[in-house]
């Protein structure tokens, strides 16, 4: 845990998670696939790259992925810890819904204090999953792996539960609710269309389950925990 006074700045932090979740999803931590993710010019991700290296907090070779360095990766749990912490007690205190919720966290990860991040952990019983699945870092910086496939990785006849939605778009959440694809919903691939069409699911329990036809961004947004 670092006191607010350590901490680095808020850009610093915010690149931190944003290498972390990518390398996270099993994608190449690059310029172009940071670029895209945090919506922010070349040269300026060139620029803060160089930094986080210079810091010591990346290593980075030039045309290959950049990678934490057990420090960058120190700091990526802490920040991930209370981004993940805050969107929480907003859904579980302040009634917020699951798509309300990142824009929020973002402006106030970096504002609260380590005391406040122990006692909003501490008003929430030491949760271990964000409401969207995603694993919450302990207070000493352990992290834990879920077990899960992504539902455009899996076969069809495969039957599961979502356990964890990695888009935080606010109409792609709006629309997974409204649709029932929701955390802990029963979910079975049914088909996958030729020619690069969509997934087919069943989403709910038999024999109120309802079809659906689900897109790349979608099938590639959804985790599964597969049912043995």
């Amino acid at each position: 845990m670092t006191s607010m006074a350590e901490r680095p700045s808020p850009s610093v932090e915010d690149y931190l998670r944003a290498i972390y979740g990518l390398s996270e999803r099993g994608v190449p931590v690059t310029n172009a696939t940071l670029t895209q993710r945090l919506g922010l010019s070349p040269s300026s991700v060139s620029g803060m790259i160089n930094k986080l290296a210079q810091l010591g907090l990346v290593t980075h070779v030039r045309y290959r992925s950049v990678e934490l360095t057990p420090e960058g990766r120190r700091l990526a749990h802490d920040v991930l810890r209370r981004h993940r912490l805050i969107e929480l007690f907003l859904v579980e205190e302040l009634d917020y819904s699951w798509d309300e919720v990142h824009r929020e966290a973002d402006a106030l990860e970096h504002a609260v204090s380590d005391e406040l991040v122990a006692h909003i952990a501490a008003k929430l019983g030491n949760p271990t999953h964000d409401p969207h699945g995603d694993p919450i870092p302990t207070a000493d910086g352990r992290m834990e792996e879920p077990q899960t496939k992504l539902l455009d990785q899996v076969d069809p006849g495969t039957v599961g539960t979502i356990a964890r939605v990695w888009d935080t778009d606010s109409e792609l959440l709006r629309y997974l609710t409204e649709h029932g694809m929701t955390l802990g919903s029963r979910i079975e691939l049914v088909e996958r269309k030729p020619f690069g069409g969509p997934l087919v699911v069943r989403v709910g329990e038999p024999p109120h389950d309802e079809t659906h036809f689900v897109g790349d961004e979608i099938a590639a947004a959804l985790s599964i925990s597969v049912h043995r």
